[in-house]
């Protein structure tokens, strides 16, 4: 079945024609790894009766370009995240535009000259800072895009893929109080990020199942998931006339302070105090003592995004626009029975 005029033929119509996979495609397009001749063969057969791309590899065209915004440091968090974007557009057939760190820090006002780039299929924003005013007037123009762990909450029909927050704190508090835990003290991030707001949720939803309600005097904030700013808070925690028994952190930076905080006050980490973290990134198995931490699945969360915005790319219909992740729960040495 040829393909309509003026069309451009995509590597999924390639896949779905061949009944191979988008990552077959692209490698027999791209040459870029073995594939079996007779697999190669059936690739380009389908990819002849569609109307479109010979024979001979081909490098991914500028046309498929997509704009990749992280206003971060790609550190041991944004890091991954980036690297499975890019590594998964290239399977794709499609070149990564990355703008990060303090290039990218100005806002996302240059979100709205993407429409005016006709070498720019799409964009990929992670944790988008400030605003989204300009991420909402650049959706209403219907340009294709996928926010990764946004830090407000979006409208329904705005793609986004993020970690399950509220199920991932509800595992590590109820972890927590299976250990008999109550006073349990409660490290959040930024109060206006969406993923801080849902962590207190989760928090608070495993406390009311044995009855508890959480102590406001328990709850701290910090302006920025840091270890310094996870000390300040564990140090005014730990000051409490009734000092928790327990402490969940933010983040594993976070954690790292509290354990630091912990030592300055001569406690023991488990003995005299239990400490959780989120992310399982590297830090968290290079503290003493190891963290207990919920896992982000960091490089599943690019490669969900990339294949979002290939289908609304593409044009498919999507019933699913906002994706959640599952953060399984890490138990390490930093958690313990309560004494």
């Amino acid at each position: 079945m040829g393909r309509r005029p003026g069309s451009r033929i995509t590597i999924r119509a390639i896949a779905d024609e061949a009944g191979v996979s988008i990552a077959t495609v692209s490698r027999v397009i791209n040459g870029r790894a073995a594939v079996a001749p007779a697999t190669q063969e059936m690739v380009r057969q389908a990819a002849k009766r569609l109307g479109g791309l010979s024979g001979e590899p081909a490098a991914p065209s500028a046309e498929h370009a997509v704009y990749v915004h992280c206003p971060y440091m790609l550190t041991d968090y944004f890091g991954p995240i980036v690297t499975s974007v890019v590594e998964t557009l290239s399977l794709h057939g499609r070149r990564a535009i990355v703008q990060a760190g303090e290039i990218a820090q100005s806002g996302t006002s240059s979100l709205l000259a993407l429409p005016g780039q006709a070498d720019i299929a799409g964009a990929v924003l992670i944790l988008p800072p400030g605003s989204t005013e300009d991420l909402l007037s650049l959706h209403a123009q219907r340009y294709p895009l996928v926010v990764i762990d946004p830090r407000e909450e979006l409208p329904e029909d705005v793609a986004s893929v993020s970690a399950a927050h509220v199920a991932g704190a509800r595992r590590i508090t109820g972890h927590l109080i299976s250990l008999g835990h109550r006073r349990i003290g409660f490290i959040g991030g930024p109060d206006n990020w969406l993923a801080s707001r849902s962590r207190l949720i989760g928090h608070a939803s495993a406390l009311a199942e044995i009855g508890t309600l959480v102590e406001p005097a328990l709850v701290h904030h910090v302006v920025e998931p840091t270890t310094e700013h996870g000390y300040r808070a564990a140090l005014a925690l730990l000051d409490h006339e009734r000092r928790p028994t327990a402490i969940v952190a933010f983040n594993d930076k976070t954690a790292a302070g509290v354990l630091r905080a912990a030592r300055d006050k001569g406690l023991r980490i488990p003995e005299d105090l239990s400490v959780t973290g989120f992310d399982d990134s590297e830090l968290s198995q290079n503290t003493t003592p190891m963290l207990t931490t919920s896992r982000q699945p960091l490089e599943e969360m690019g490669r969900m995004a990339v294949s979002l915005l290939m289908r609304l790319v593409a044009g498919h219909a999507v019933d699913t626009l906002h994706v959640e992740l599952a953060t399984p729960l890490v138990i390490r040495e930093s958690t313990a029975q309560v004494r």
